[in-house]
């Protein structure tokens, strides 16, 4: 079972952390001063606010244009919403505790932020993961690609979300546990606590939900990005009439999809691995808190790899932002739509 001793974090002068489990006070004590608690909270906020209105624009636009409305495009739904409960139930409850000092919200508000957080993140690989899928079976499999339904689309996007219920809910239960960080401002996979449970929990995660979908992004980008350089703007895929004049935006943006994917998720795995063969305690502070903060960054450059880099989306929202009416005008009239009516344009 999940120890739900409290536990005091008190900073020592080599600067690592020090636990008290015996403490009897259900608050820990942040190794962080008020003043970068409150540089932590500002950006918290700042950055809450922005992932909310760009996910809210990404939703509307898909609202808005029933030319978009397709299969494929549920997968970048289901990925803004995932950004919008990160970054609108995550984002507050840790910025409140940031601009109190230290963890507001109890032994079960620990629990839910930590179960939450866990939740959307997992959801989110998997919904990456599941685009990456959609991209190599669409430009490089097209044979394949055409014979994907909706049914499929919906069974790969569910895959998603139950596998971020099974992780967020374990350490809950006892496969590991959740518990204030040293920063005592938020709550995350007890890492400090490196013992067989958690270290089985980590590295089945990690394996499960970082290096597999790493490796599947890798392998379909590569693919998209060789399958593409082999086209130009004269050539179609498949016999169907795609325009390819942008291929090499579109390697580009695959290589930036890869690379965001490593920088948001790297520090928070390198802490795990860490912790699970090394000593937590010569964990940093500093460390502690920007792992975390790396890994909810994805919420907010999200919408600019997966919408704005997508010309049908980019016209989109410079006509919300122009506020032109184009009830009667589609995007077909500029650009055509991809391989199927289950694709993205890129």
């Amino acid at each position: 079972m999940m120890d739900k001793t409290p536990e005091v974090l008190t900073l020592l002068p080599t600067g690592t952390v020090s636990i008290n489990a015996s403490a009897a006070s259900t608050e820990v004590h942040s190794v962080f001063s008020q003043r970068e608690h409150n540089i932590v909270a500002a950006y918290l906020i700042t950055a809450g606010i922005v992932s909310i209105a760009s996910n809210i624009v990404v939703l509307g636009i898909f609202v808005k244009y029933k030319e978009l409305r397709t299969a494929t495009n549920a997968i970048i739904i289901n990925l803004a919403f995932t950004d919008i409960g990160v970054s609108g139930i995550g984002y507050p409850m840790s910025a409140a505790s940031d601009l109190h000092g230290s963890w507001k919200f109890g032994h079960v508000g620990c629990q839910i932020y930590a179960g939450l957080n866990i939740f959307f993140g997992m959801a989110s690989i998997g919904l990456l993961t599941v685009v990456a899928i959609d991209r190599y079976l669409t430009i490089c499999r097209p044979d394949i690609g055409r014979r994907i339904t909706s049914l499929h689309y919906t069974a790969m996007i569910l895959a998603a979300w139950i596998n971020a219920v099974f992780w967020s809910v374990m350490p809950i239960v006892g496969w590991s546990s959740y518990a204030p960080d040293p920063t005592g401002a938020t709550c995350t996979i007890n890492w400090r606590k490196n013992d067989a449970s958690f270290i089985s929990y980590t590295m089945t995660v990690v394996v499960v939900n970082f290096i597999v979908p790493l490796m599947v992004m890798f392998y379909c980008y590569y693919n998209v990005s060789r399958t593409m350089k082999g086209y130009d703007s004269r050539n179609s895929l498949g016999g169907t009439n795609v325009d390819w004049s942008d291929q090499a935006d579109v390697t580009k943006m695959s290589v930036v999809m890869i690379l965001m994917f490593l920088i948001a998720w790297s520090p928070y795995s390198i802490v795990c691995l860490w912790s699970s063969f090394g000593d937590p305690k010569q964990i940093s502070p500093a460390m502690a808190i920007i792992a975390p903060l790396f890994a909810k960054s994805s919420t907010f450059y999200n919408p600019c790899i997966y919408v704005i880099a997508n010309k049908k989306f980019r016209r989109a929202i410079l006509s919300m932002l122009q506020c032109k009416s184009h009830q009667e005008v589609t995007l077909d009239n500029h650009f055509p739509m991809s391989v199927s009516q289950n694709t993205l344009t890129t």
